[in-house]
């Protein structure tokens, strides 16, 4: 009556929201969690007064958030996973398991050891995209969150190398532009061991593919 909640919903304790409101809130979260968008704690902060604002309770405080996430073991918070849109599409379990039974075989065959064995990888950084950020998902979910990247920014690419006994070789920069900015290394504190290589685009192509392989070899 007049904006309260019915006894039967209500606790015995101090806790904000009711039993009921607690597992709506609960479903809220792991809905979106499941469509591929886990909420930040502010999401849930906001969620939470909308539904103590429907009868008129006062809003719960900065804190609340992360102490209910704690409180319910369905929920579980932890940083969600930036994920490239073409990646998502293309990814097949069953490509990956046969990519790796070759690369085993190539490795028996040619005698190939740790040391010999390197990675070389792309990392893109894209101008005003989703960063990595603690969002709260189901505790049953087997991987970690991810955020689907748009398809459509602006790239730089990191280049990064390492074998398999953990020796990595300085990051190689791939970076939008036509010549080098004298200010990238006399107003920063950019690694003296790192490399910066300006493209049309910020993405990496044959002349860049070959300078960051001569830089491999050289070591």
């Amino acid at each position: 009556m007049n904006g309260l909640a019915p006894h039967t919903e209500t606790r015995a304790n101090s806790h904000k929201m009711t039993d009921l409101e607690e597992e709506v809130l609960i479903q809220y979260i792991i809905d979106m969690d499941e469509r591929g968008f886990a909420p930040k704690l502010s999401g849930v902060e906001d969620m939470a007064n909308y539904i103590l604002e429907s009868r008129r309770a006062k809003k719960v405080g900065k804190l609340w958030a992360y102490r209910f996430v704690k409180r319910h073991t369905k929920l579980e918070m932890c940083f969600s996973r930036i994920y490239d849109f073409q990646r998502a599409l293309c990814e097949d379990p069953k490509l990956i398991e046969e990519w790796f039974r070759l690369v085993s075989n190539m490795r028996v065959k040619y005698s190939i050891v740790d040391s010999d064995f390197y990675n070389f990888d792309e990392t893109g950084f894209m101008i005003g995209i989703i960063c990595p950020r603690i969002v709260i998902t189901n505790t049953e979910r087997n991987s970690r969150s991810k955020a689907i990247q748009p398809d459509n920014r602006e790239w730089a690419t990191a280049i990064i190398c390492g074998n398999g006994e953990g020796e990595t070789i300085p990051p190689f920069l791939v970076v939008q532009g036509q010549v080098h900015l004298s200010n990238w290394y006399t107003e920063t504190d950019f690694p003296a061991d790192w490399t910066i290589k300006p493209t049309s685009n910020g993405w990496t192509n044959n002349e860049t593919g070959l300078v960051g392989t001569r830089r491999i070899r050289k070591t």
